[in-house]
């Protein structure tokens, strides 16, 4: 079983301004004590072909790690849209949010967002430029994707049974509809086959 599983993720602020901060509340159970700190990242993936348009964030470092419950809210700027190609600001992308300990990714969950004008005549006739300002984000929160990888959270230990488990089937905002991946390799989420469609 792994030493840490996340019990509730809560997205804060949502639908909001493209450029509206991100924020996430997030619960967690550590059912072993932990000798460093647990790092949290927010990645905005800029582009479904390359992700050399991904972009970080932010990285925050959370500690000490003994045995109990924890809930802390997670801040973000937002993505700067000079650094995403012009045609892929407006549609649906993806949202990380990720753990690791030790340098070791142990759980990463997905969400689609979906970027479109808050008035209805920009999204009938949308401009050749993009008006950033008038761009609404909607993280799509009812089914996240989560993906576990099984990591040694006791190296000190020298001891491969310490190896974290696959946790329990769960999601962080909704168990029952939880869109769960077990992999040994990260992935990047698949995004919808047309960038253009909305996801409801």
């Amino acid at each position: 079983m792994s030493a840490v599983n996340i019990t509730n993720v809560t997205v804060l602020d949502n639908p909001a301004s493209f450029l509206t901060p991100f924020q996430f509340e997030i619960s967690y159970e550590c059912v072993s004590s932990l000798k460093d700190d647990l790092e949290w990242k927010l990645i905005y993936v800029g582009s479904a072909e390359d992700e050399t348009y991904d972009q970080l964030l932010e990285s925050v470092l959370v500690g000490p790690v003994n045995i109990g419950n924890y809930r802390f809210v997670f801040q973000a700027d937002p993505p700067n849209p000079s650094k995403i190609r012009e045609e892929d600001i407006i549609g649906v992308t993806v949202l990380l949010l990720t753990c690791s300990y030790l340098g070791q990714e142990f759980v990463r969950v997905g969400y689609y967002v979906n970027n479109d004008y808050d008035d209805e005549k920009l999204k009938e006739e949308p401009p050749q430029k993009v008006l950033i300002d008038k761009v609404q984000r909607n993280i799509l929160t009812d089914k996240p994707r989560v993906t576990k990888f099984p990591i040694n959270f006791h190296p000190e230990n020298n001891e491969g049974g310490e190896q974290a488990e696959q946790a329990e089937q769960a999601s962080p905002s909704n168990p029952a509809e939880a869109d769960v991946v077990e992999e040994q390799t990260s992935t990047l989420l698949d995004p919808p086959a047309d960038k253009d469609d909305k996801i409801e």
